[in-house]
């Protein structure tokens, strides 16, 4: 049966057949971004998938895809009681503790290099998934922030352990307009610490843990995906 409407002319099928997914290219040591504030050493101490992943350029045109599960959640009260009111600023945090659901990450960047686009997806029991957006940004005093939304961003450190890449939140910080307010270590939620963990055969974990110095663990999530794009982390 035709398609009732005249924009589907032969020109735009056409183009639509010819076109292809852009790949993300892999830049060279010296000029990936993440290298670059990590530093050669701890660069180099992590797997060389880990290194492939991350020495992307998601410029134009080009997304990075992954899918997976989430394993593991837990949220205190407290923790719980964080993501709720995270919903403000675009519930950063996980709202409940559903595992055995679907997950999946989208990032794409801008032309310059300068930013990279996350969207993360996380699949309910009941309801729509959560979709959580965030940019980072290779600014700031640390080399690396994640703006979360309505100005709210965190500084982040990178650091290798045992193979793994670590984010570690540095400080949280309000930006209005051009202001760049940094937030008192008193008010912070908690100590942010997001793990990159290399499984093999194009897998790798993905942990989330915020720890308050008085109220302890908040949130803790695992979850593990596999690269869509393997080819080019081989």
């Amino acid at each position: 049966m035709a398609l009732a409407v005249d924009w589907w002319s032969e020109p735009v099928r056409r183009r639509c057949g010819s076109w292809h997914r852009p790949a993300a290219e892999t830049l060279p040591a010296g000029e990936a971004p993440f290298r670059n504030v990590m530093g050669e050493a701890r660069w180099a101490a992590l797997p060389e998938a880990t290194r492939a992943r991350f020495a992307r350029h998601v410029g134009r045109g080009a997304c990075v895809s992954y899918v997976g599960e989430v394993i593991e959640c837990r949220l205190s009260r407290g923790g719980w009681l964080l993501a709720q009111l995270g919903r403000l600023i675009g519930a950063p945090l996980p709202l409940g503790e559903d595992v055995g659901v679907a997950a999946s990450v989208s990032v794409t960047g801008d032309v310059e290099g300068c930013s990279q686009y996350w969207t993360r997806q996380y699949g309910r029991r009941h309801g729509f998934p959560q979709v959580i957006h965030s940019s980072k940004r290779f600014a700031g005093p640390t080399g690396l922030e994640e703006y979360l939304g309505l100005g709210v961003g965190i500084a982040l450190t990178l650091d290798a352990a045992d193979g793994t890449l670590l984010f570690l939140g540095d400080h949280y910080f309000l930006r209005l307009g051009g202001l760049r307010l940094r937030v008192p270590d008193w008010l912070a939620p908690g100590r942010l610490v997001v793990g990159h963990v290399e499984l093999g055969e194009d897998r790798f974990a993905f942990t989330l843990d915020l720890v308050h110095p008085w109220f302890g663990e908040l949130i803790h999530q695992i979850a593990v995906f596999a690269d869509c794009d393997a080819g080019a982390v081989a």
